[in-house]
């Protein structure tokens, strides 16, 4: 979502069909198309009448919860849609209407990692019902990397953010504290990204084996791509992030920078699903591949490389976008 502000300055370009705007077009498409497909897909109804227990009624909870923040993710993947064909068909969006669609954007967005909150609260429940005194170190944190941090800080922290960001877009106000806080929820999701996928991997690992990753050297690099290479993205985002916070203006950021961030990660996604299509096989299935292609509400940022690629090559925002 860090990318949103910069599309505001392009929005006004005289020339319509720029490469960036047509990579913007196709990962809104992408948003739309991958939320309608996760919100439609209605397997999960019903799965916890086969299980027993508390475990049946925290599925349940969870997953109706999660549902309903993902009707309001559906509901922005609309709003974006519509309003890049508004502007397709009339040449034109105003400001103050790119600024008003951006911002009910970022509150549905922040409504839907909300709704994963419940993952989260039972999430600690469960590490409370066991016993914090009487848990052994390895099972206390376990608990903790597996499942109860990633739950929390894309529950929590990241939908603050999110609202937060959303509050600070105005047209009428200079955009610093803006581009501020878009560089801060950019670099919250990718260390949510990290958090997220690096646990699913922890819990593959240990249920299948290092002979998982050593036996196939594609898991091997997806492996070292999410453990590491999602980790220095997160640290190299915030550190251009630092060193952007004090831009007065669209223009003094550095548009390659940036457009090298959103490259990065939406490849980390498009290698990862491009990586099951061309190796994977029922030998190959596992905790990881299923969460990664069937429960990942994120899959729509492979798509994210055509928006940063012309970044890449963007040098700054024109004065005379920055000035309407």
């Amino acid at each position: 979502m860090f990318q949103l502000k910069c599309t505001v300055g392009f929005m006004t370009e005289q020339k319509l069909y720029s490469p960036l705007k047509i990579g913007l077009l196709i990962v809104v498409i992408s948003y739309f198309l991958f939320t309608l497909h996760a919100l439609f897909t209605l397997q999960w109804i019903g799965e916890w009448n086969y299980l027993t227990g508390s475990f049946s009624f925290t599925i349940f909870v969870e997953d109706v919860s999660a549902t309903i923040g993902l009707v309001f993710r559906f509901a922005a993947s609309i709003i974006a849609l519509a309003a890049i064909i508004f502007y397709f068909a009339k040449k034109n969006l105003s400001k103050p209407a790119a600024y008003k669609v951006l911002r009910v954007i970022l509150v549905f967005e922040a409504i839907y990692w909300l709704g994963l909150l419940t993952t989260g609260i039972m999430s600690v429940r469960g590490l409370v019902l066991m016993g914090l005194g009487n848990l052994p170190i390895i099972s206390l944190l376990s608990s903790l990397t597996l499942s109860v941090i990633p739950s929390l800080v894309e529950s929590i922290v990241l939908p603050i953010a999110l609202f937060i960001f959303a509050s600070k877009l105005n047209p009428n106000k200079p955009v610093k504290k803006t581009i501020k806080w878009g560089l801060i929820t950019g670099t919250i999701y990718i260390i949510v990204f990290w958090l997220t996928n690096t646990s699913m991997w922890v819990a593959t690992v240990m249920q299948k084996g290092t002979g998982y990753l050593t036996s196939y050297p594609e898991n091997l690099l997806s492996f070292i791509l999410t453990t590491i290479g999602l980790l220095a993205l997160a640290i190299y985002t915030a550190y251009f992030a630092k060193k952007s916070s004090r831009a007065e203006a669209l223009q003094e950021l550095k548009l390659k920078n940036l457009g090298a961030i959103i490259t990065a990660l939406g490849m980390y996604f498009l290698w990862n699903y491009l990586t099951w299509i061309f190796f994977g096989g029922n030998y190959l299935w596992s905790v990881w591949y299923a969460w990664f292609l069937g429960h990942n509400m994120d899959l729509w940022m492979l798509s994210l490389p055509l928006l940063g690629l012309p970044l890449l090559f963007t040098n700054r925002l024109s004065k005379e976008n920055n000035s309407k």
